[in-house]
């Protein structure tokens, strides 16, 4: 076989090729952001889409160009990540998606999270000795929990979308079936975990070509495998994936690797619909998830207790600033691990922890000069007050809709298992559960009772899809990747915006910081100023500088209704496209 590596003949008229096409989407749509310069949002009158790569942009924004709405167009974004972004995207996962509608002046929240299957124990993950097993909660076919997205897609599309679920899957079967040219990061993504992909033969045979070679950058990927599964859905409904041929294959799966997901726990899972958690922050209003999610009901705690700081006045990343955002982030990371899990099954004292009078009493705490020492910060009270490699898009169409979607297999890759037959990967899930209290898990995130491991119980997460709205309005849709660190990474979007006037992309592009009250450190990106992090150190907090947080991709709708999306430059194939 002709060596594809290097630039062969064949290789640079494959690259010819993807460069027209792309260079074509920006000349047909003018708004597209595929690399160079992202500092400017890209606007647009009638329709925005936002997601992690050009091709899910481009595929959604087709459906709202036809006529159809924002949930439409996210379904149809939410299944060509599937086939475009494996790493992340997915339908071995599950998530949120939260759907805002001026028309009918009501924000939604579809929770379709994965589930522990009806075989799980609470100790399922520990050892001989009771210690927490780590390779078992990440990377073993016991680590997957009941897949949710094709339900939740499902969902949303019959409930609040105008067009059919065979409509809403025919480009990702097509870009699945005929392939699509691979880019650098889908090339280093598989490489840097072969260890993880190629301990089974399904992986190799997904990730690697029929030589055995590496895809590299402008080959074309094709997904036979996975096309058939996304064909069943398209014919059969949900019943095409959690019945039938594909049920059996995931069956067949766990069955090789002692798994415990069976056909009941597949023909038994069921999306819900939830009230959104729900806040106000300097005037706006903050839609964002409920549990199982811990991100929206965190992201109002934070706001909540940084409302009464003169933010604004203290300045974007200055010192005092950056202090203040790490108090009130240790505070909520602290009640995180008591008190959030799944509310179908423990009680989350959800109002106390929204409330502003435990935000008051939290802020109370907190000393404007110097750091609070995380050891001495133990959960709070909230029960006095009251009356848990990810994906996100965003979407906002004509018709007053906005989406915010996020969801996940977990790790980069999930468990690294693929689905024999299927050609999709499995979530590694069960390690956002607590395997044991005060064990923290794979994103360093301490979990208690209320997190525990429960048959057909959904697992705590860090997904904050939000919607923030302005008289009535949808003002701002953002969410993002990034494991426990999702919910500073949404909230310091929203700051940014708010209180420092940032336009979306700038607020997108901003460096970040997060704290997590355990371990207690400030972590923060490259462009935070060396004087700033001098003075943080002053006040007693460590600082640790790692790589980057997060790929937020973010639409703000101006009063006049022009629509600036922000793509998140921290990841090369992200798109904001509008029309």
């Amino acid at each position: 076989m002709k060596k594809t590596a290097g630039w062969s003949g064949v290789k640079r008229n494959v690259m010819l090729v993807a460069l027209i096409v792309l260079f074509s989407a920006v000349s047909v749509y003018g708004q597209a952001i595929l690399s160079g310069d992202r500092s400017v949002p890209v606007e647009a009158k009638n329709g925005m889409v936002v997601t992690s790569h050009t091709l899910a942009t481009e595929v959604a924004l087709d459906v709202l160009k036809k006529g159809g709405n924002a949930v439409d167009a996210a379904v149809t974004a939410g299944f060509a990540l599937a086939v475009t972004q494996p790493r992340s995207g997915n339908i071995g996962g599950g998530g949120f998606m939260l759907v805002s509608s001026e028309k009918k002046k009501e924000v939604v929240a579809i929770d379709y999270r994965e589930k522990a299957p009806a075989g799980a124990t609470r100790d399922m993950f520990l050892d001989a000795d009771g210690n927490a097993d780590q390779n078992l909660s990440r990377f073993s076919h016991i680590s997957a929990g009941v897949p949710g997205t094709v339900a939740g897609l499902a969902l949303a599309l019959k409930k609040y979308g105008t067009i059919s679920l065979e409509e809403a899957l025919a480009p990702a079967i097509k870009l699945a079936e005929k392939g699509f040219v691979v880019t650098p990061r889908f090339s280093k993504g598989v490489k840097s975990k072969q260890k993880r992909l190629f301990k089974f033969e399904a992986g190799k045979k997904k990730f690697l070509k029929a030589d055995g070679k590496f895809y590299e950058p402008g080959d074309i990927y094709i997904q036979a495998d996975l096309a058939e599964t996304l064909k069943l859905i398209a014919k059969e409904g949900i019943k095409g994936f959690y019945e039938g041929r594909t049920a059996e294959l995931i069956v067949a799966e766990m069955q090789k690797g002692k798994g415990l997901i069976t056909l009941e726990d597949l023909k038994n899972y069921q999306p819900k619909i939830r009230k959104p958690v729900f806040g106000t922050y300097r005037g706006y209003d903050i839609y964002s998830m409920s549990p199982p999610s811990s991100g929206g009901a965190h992201i109002i705690q934070i706001l909540n207790i940084l409302e009464k700081f003169p933010i604004k006045n203290l300045g974007h990343n200055s010192a005092k600033t950056i202090h203040l955002m790490a108090e009130a982030m240790k505070r909520a990371y602290a009640d995180r691990s008591k008190f959030l899990g799944d509310s179908d099954f423990v009680k989350v004292p959800l109002s106390g922890i929204i409330s502003k009078k435990y935000a008051a009493s939290q802020r109370a705490g907190i000393d404007p000069d110097f750091a609070s020492i995380s050891r001495n910060i133990a959960p709070g009270n909230p029960t006095d007050f009251e009356s848990n490699e990810t994906t996100h898009f965003s979407i906002v169409d004509k018709f007053g809709n906005a989406v915010a979607n996020t969801y996940t297999i977990n790790f980069s890759y999930g468990s690294g298992i693929v689905v024999e037959g299927a050609g999709f990967l499995l979530n590694n899930e069960m390690d956002d559960f607590s395997a044991k209290p005060g064990v923290p898990n794979g994103y360093g995130l301490i979990g208690g009772e209320a997190n525990k491991v429960e048959p057909q119980k959904r697992m705590l997460s860090s997904m904050s899809p939000t919607i923030v709205m302005k008289g009535g309005k949808n003002f701002l849709i953002a969410g993002s990747p990034g494991g426990s660190r999702i919910i500073t990474t949404t909230l310091q979007v929203i700051m940014n915006v708010i209180d420092h006037n940032l336009n979306v992309q700038a607020a997108v592009n901003a460096p970040r910081i997060h704290h997590q009250w355990l371990p207690d450190e400030i972590r923060i990106e490259e462009g935070i100023s060396v004087d700033t992090i001098r003075l943080l150190k002053g006040m007693g907090h460590t600082v640790n500088e790692k790589s980057s947080m997060g790929a937020i991709q973010s639409i703000m709708v101006a009063e006049d209704g022009i629509m600036y999306g922000g793509a998140d430059p921290r990841r090369s194939t992200s798109a904001a496209m509008g029309f």
